[in-house]
């Protein structure tokens, strides 16, 4: 394993990271097998964004005793309600769930606290001018947090944080198709269809300042994304051809400033998937020749959330329901964020009656119907 400098931290990071989803809703036996062969393969980072109880007390265990060794990038501004993971600015909700976690995670304190998804500027003027980062400071007086970060999914945003001083890490998506794209407050976009619609060429200005800034200032990136979800390891990538795990990693680890890539594992096979980047020959982690060779792309058949299906006279935001869909199929699970979204929609997939005249309006040709009754199984109504 390598190990690279997280900016001017002071620390140190394997560039194989863990991220934490793959790790919810499962149980002690599952966490501590992964976490062994991750730890055997040098793995000393971990992105813990959710505030999940019951999986910190599962990876503090792991950790156990090379907690000393092991960097920990946690998020504030995140917290558990009713068995569910929210973003939070309220401070009576982020000062305890800060708590908590520490609690939990059987430490006193973290490597990284990184103040979580800031995607605006209003956000970010909320955050910088008022008690969170306040807060987030005095943690790091207190020697509760060691170094202050931030994520984002906006290189907008995302430069003016870097530019502020106000952080030392960041955290940002990063990926072969999502660096092609504008800065935009709309998460979704990244992952929207009709994002890619027309060709793209080249790296958006406003990320290559970003990458370029971060390494001129210090300000260590840890990667979110490398695989877009899941969506670059498929067919129907948004760059219209599937990409291995060690091409995605290696494209992000070539960025600027980028120290480590957190990469998901919901499988010990998936994990493994990572950590044979580390081994792998040029060829194998070269993405350039790939890149060459993607096809003209085409979305036939493929929902691009345009909503020309709509109105759908039982209240389905068809687009919608169709993303959060994808986005289960991508992950192979039903990710927290999604199944919140979801379940905030009036209407539901099952509510479909399968009347079909979202099919005759739909100009890509997609199995409107099909999708509905899959969504319904996904999502259990």
């Amino acid at each position: 394993m390598i190990y690279r400098e997280l900016g001017k931290t002071g620390l140190k990071v394997s560039e194989i990271g863990l991220g934490c989803e793959g790790f919810l809703g499962k149980d002690e036996a599952f966490t501590r097998d992964v976490f062994a062969r991750a730890l055997d393969g040098g793995v000393n980072c971990m992105d813990l964004y959710s505030p999940d109880p019951d999986m910190h007390v599962r990876v503090g265990r792991a950790v156990g005793a090379e907690r000393k060794n092991f960097v920990y990038q946690a998020h504030l501004c995140t917290t558990w309600q009713n068995g569910q993971y929210k973003a939070t600015r309220r401070m009576d909700e982020v000062v305890p769930s800060f708590e908590k976690m520490l609690k939990n995670l059987g430490t006193d304190y973290v490597d990284v606290g990184m103040i979580h998804y800031v995607d605006s500027a209003a956000t970010w003027k909320q955050v910088s001018e008022g008690e969170v980062m306040a807060y987030a400071q005095k943690l790091k007086r207190e020697g509760k947090i060691l170094r202050i970060g931030m994520s984002s999914h906006n290189p907008l945003v995302a430069l003016e944080v870097v530019k502020s001083g106000l952080i030392e890490v960041l955290m940002f998506s990063i990926n072969p198709c999502y660096d092609l794209l504008p800065g935009d407050e709309d998460v979704d976009k990244l992952f929207a269809e009709e994002s890619y619609e027309k060709p793209l060429f080249n790296l958006d200005p406003a990320r290559e300042e970003l990458y370029e800034t971060c390494q001129r200032l210090g300000v260590g990136i840890t990667v979110m994304k490398a695989y877009g979800g899941g969506d670059l390891l498929t067919e129907n990538s948004p760059a219209g051809k599937a990409l291995t795990p060690v091409q995605c990693i290696h494209y992000a680890l070539t960025r600027p400033a980028v120290s480590s890539v957190m990469v998901g594992a919901h499988t010990k096979a998936q994990l493994e998937d990572a950590l044979r980047y580390e081994e792998a020959s040029e060829t194998e982690r070269d993405y350039a020749s790939v890149f060459a060779t993607f096809p003209k792309i085409s979305w036939q058949g493929h929902c691009m959330y345009c909503g020309h299906c709509a109105p759908c006279p039982k209240g389905i935001d068809v687009a919608s329901v169709t993303k959060f869909l994808n986005l289960a199929k991508a992950q192979g699970a039903v990710p927290e964020t999604v199944r919140e979204h979801y379940a905030a929609l009036s209407a539901k997939a099952g509510d479909c009656v399968a009347c079909g005249a979202c099919e005759k309006r739909c100009p890509f040709g997609v199995k409107v119907i099909e999708n509905m009754r899959a969504a319904k199984a996904v999502f259990g109504a």
